[in-house]
């Protein structure tokens, strides 16, 4: 009896470090394009990640903070800490796609921790959190690259999944591989990120995230959740990018949401089910492109192609819509 009990005292404590949701962290250029708002709003609506921080990339840290820091007291998500990355000066109001949103936002007033050293914040949190912890990167990532360098031994603790690349499909599924802009912008910062230690690296390239949107009923359900805070706030913030941005074509942006590339590295990051994987080595262009290369210095597990895109469009409506 003594033996059961404890037999079956041990299959809880499994199940429940099973069930206990990871530590995760998201590297976002949030604030460019409206994807990484979705993201955003994906991942605290997933109960398998627990954010802990959200590390800003690229551009105006602080424009970036105020997107991020607004939808996180809109969701009731304070506790989530705001880290500035790398600044590279004050952006144009024509840069600020989603500007009009945060006009009158003081992110001195977060309720939650802003870190204006972010990227020291960054690595302390990894160093001070138990893991295995994720890390969601979603942009150019020269935040992550110089958090390395100060201390690679962080990457041995967490898992890595990316929003980059090209490798046989280009941007619309175009049969042209494209320079993918999270690599293109600092391709040696993404060097230095995919080149790191991760206890594993897993990354969706436009192969997979490209030809990912919401349409139809599901876009429907989201577009009229006007009771639900988070997704209201997504559906305002597309409204206001929409018009701002040179590559939308913003009539349909009532009846169908832009490509939502990011979404599918949150999802990787507690599922990705849904996408078939190879291991991939590739090398990267000084011009950003990512080319397969038996010989290439660097690898990673690829979400090369659907298993099934349509579930998975219905699977991510249910999780938003918290159904």
């Amino acid at each position: 009896m003594k033996t059961a009990l404890s037999l079956f005292a041990a299959l809880l404590v499994v199940v429940s470090m099973q069930s206990k949701p990871t530590p995760t962290i998201l590297s976002t250029d949030i604030g460019s394009d409206i994807d990484d708002t979705w993201a955003l709003a994906h991942i605290l609506r997933s109960p398998e990640l627990d954010l802990k921080m959200v590390l800003t990339e690229t551009g105006e840290a602080l424009y970036r903070g105020q997107v991020t820091g607004k939808v996180l007291e809109i969701a009731d998500r304070t506790d989530v800490s705001i880290a500035l990355g790398k600044d590279y000066g004050v952006m144009t109001d024509e840069h600020r796609h989603q500007g009009p949103w945060v006009k009158n936002y003081d992110l001195s007033n977060y309720p939650g921790t802003v870190h204006q050293e972010g990227i020291q914040a960054f690595i302390e949190l990894v160093k001070e959190t138990e893991g295995p912890i994720n890390i969601i990167a979603i942009g150019p990532p020269p935040s992550l690259a110089e958090a390395l360098k100060i201390a690679p031994e962080i990457a041995e603790k967490c898992h890595f999944f990316g929003m980059h690349g090209s490798f046989d499909l280009g941007y619309g599924g175009s049969p042209e591989i494209s320079a993918e802009t999270n690599v293109r912008v600092d391709p040696e910062a993404f060097r230095t990120v995919i080149g790191a230690n991760w206890i594993s690296k897993t990354i969706t390239p436009l192969d997979t995230c490209g030809l990912f949107y919401l349409g139809g009923d599901n876009y429907q359900k989201i577009w009229a959740s006007t009771q639900d805070p988070l997704l209201r706030s997504v559906i305002e913030n597309y409204c206001i990018w929409a018009p701002r941005v040179p590559w939308m074509e913003c009539e349909f942006f009532a009846t169908q949401s832009s490509t939502l590339f990011d979404d599918i590295a949150a999802y990787m990051a507690y599922d990705g089910s849904l996408l078939n994987y190879e291991e991939i080595k590739f090398s990267v262009t000084d011009d950003g492109y990512t080319l397969r290369d038996p010989k290439g210095p660097y690898s990673a597990k690829v979400a090369i192609s659907w298993k099934d895109m349509e579930a998975c469009q219905d699977f991510l409506t249910k999780r938003l819509l918290k159904r």
